[in-house]
Order: C-alpha cells, then sequence, then structure tokens
C-alpha cells in the first residue's frame, strides 16, 4: 500500500491515477481520499491525480499532537509532493482542503500551478460563519445512522437529489469514522483557520467555486475570497449546496477542467 512518512515520521497514505500534469485533491475536515471518489474519474484523462489522507483521517496516521492547523496540513501536502518528485502541481481543496489550498498559494506559491478553491471560506474571524444550528448538527450528528445521513447529507445535497442517489449519497460518506480525538483536532483545525491578511498574496491563477445554496459554508465566502485574491475567477454552482461537486458533477468538473486548462504549468 502507498505510504510517504513525512518528516515528523507521520505516514501519510495516497493514491495516483492517470497521467499528466500533477493535481493534487485536496479533502476537506474529518474526510480522507475516498470523498473524492466520485468525481476523481473527471480529471485522469489529462491530469495525473493524487488524492491522499489528511493526518488524522483514513489509512494515514492519526497523531495527538502537536495541535493539527491548516497550515500544517497543507506543508503535509508539500511533503507528500516532494516524496513524489513533483515540482508543481495544480491543487484543488474542498471545505477546510481549499482552507489548506490557501496555504499552499500563500507560503508555496513556487510550487503550485492553478489553484481551485472549493466551497471554503478565509475563516471565521472575517469571513461568514455557519449558523450555530448548522454548526451543532456538524459536530454533533444524530446517533441513528439513517437519520445523521439524512440531516448532513441535506447539508451537502438537495433532498430530491438524496432520494434519487442514495447509493452515490452513502458512498460519500464511506469514510470509517475518526477517533474522537482527531475528529476534535479536525474541527479545531478548521475552526482556527485564518489566512486574511494574506490572501492578497496569492499570484497563482484561483478558481474560486461554491454552490448557490450552502449552509454549510455560506456562499457569501466566495465573494469575499473573489475579492480578496487578485485576479481570481469566482463560479457559482445555482441550486449546488456543500456537495455541489457530487450533484451537479457534469458542471462542476467541466468548469475546473476548463479553469485548469487554461491555465497549464
Amino acid at each position: 500500500m502507498p505510504f510517504v512518512t513525512i518528516p515528523d515520521g507521520t505516514r501519510l497514505y495516497y493514491e495516483e491515477s492517470g497521467e499528466g500534469e500533477p493535481l493534487l485533491l485536496v479533502s476537506g475536515q474529518g474526510q480522507d481520499h475516498t470523498f473524492w471518489n466520485g468525481v476523481r474519474d473527471d480529471f485522469v484523462n489529462h491530469y495525473r491525480v493524487i488524492v491522499y489522507d489528511n493526518r488524522g483521517t483514513g489509512q494515514s496516521d492519526k497523531p495527538s499532537e502537536p495541535p493539527y492547523s491548516t497550515r500544517g496540513f497543507a506543508q503535509d501536502a508539500i511533503a507528500l509532493l516532494d516524496y513524489l518528485g513533483i515540482a508543481r502541481a495544480h491543487a484543488y481543496g474542498h471545505s477546510m482542503g481549499g482552507r489548506i489550498c490557501q496555504w499552499l498559494g500563500i507560503d508555496h506559491r513556487q510550487r503550485i500551478g492553478a489553484l481551485v478553491l472549493g466551497a471554503t471560506t478565509p475563516g471565521n474571524a472575517h469571513g461568514v460563519p455557519r449558523t450555530a444550528e448548522v454548526d451543532a448538527l456538524w459536530t454533533n450528528p444524530p446517533a441513528d445512522p439513517q437519520e445523521a445521513l439524512r440531516a448532513i447529507g441535506g447539508l451537502f445535497l438537495s433532498p430530491a437529489w438524496i432520494e434519487t442517489h442514495l447509493e452515490s449519497v452513502m458512498a460519500m460518506f464511506q469514510a470509517p469514522p475518526l477517533p474522537e480525538y482527531a475528529r476534535t483536532l479536525h474541527y479545531l483545525a478548521s475552526e482556527g483557520h485564518d489566512t486574511w491578511d494574506l490572501l492578497p498574496t496569492i499570484s497563482m491563477p484561483t478558481l474560486v467555486i461554491h454552490g448557490s445554496e450552502d449552509l454549510m459554508n455560506p456562499t457569501a465566502n466566495a465573494y469575499l475570497l473573489a475579492e480578496r485574491i487578485p485576479g481570481a475567477e469566482l463560479s457559482l454552482i445555482d441550486g449546488g449546496r456543500h456537495g455541489y461537486l457530487v450533484e451537479f458533477r457534469e458542471e462542476a468538473s467541466r468548469i475546473v477542467n476548463d479553469f485548469l486548462a487554461r491555465h497549464p504549468l
């Protein structure tokens, strides 16, 4: 099984598929690489697609210290690129993965080609936080699995789509449960994110893509990011929730592929 041991001794699990310019897909809070299973095939015809498990998730190690941070997760991603011998790559992050990608663009700009920030925010300090009700649901989902699937699934996908694509919905949340301490560390890392002052230093081509009906990371954040990052493009998926990339797969993947094609390494 493919693992990389990064400088602090943590092992990260990763997978590769496709050929072409490298494209790193970065998962969000508490999600492992399987989050991308429903869409990564949309990129393999043109890109060497790399997915991996952030520390604390999936098959990667789950150290309890030092504290996790989105900036630290970005350093882990660079360590993976180093191991794979990749000097530069495109990066597409979803939710907290988009927060990680912001740090890739800030701290590691020489390593990143084009940047795609999906359904993400600049952090609660200057962004628009989710409501207390949504946050409570996300952090304390119902104990009953079916009830939890309906409740959490409704934040990601429309009820009508869930009814007709139940297998896809279940696959979207098939990652093994995180140990409670790791879930807490991921939550704290995401909540502690703040790139506001440094966003104007992102210089690579950047696409901000977001669902128009996102309650998990309110859609207003997309406008803030696009205004704050010089030259950033903004694309809203009409009717999309937090899981726009799955429910509106054809449209979202086309937009991302078109953007990447216009900005080759």
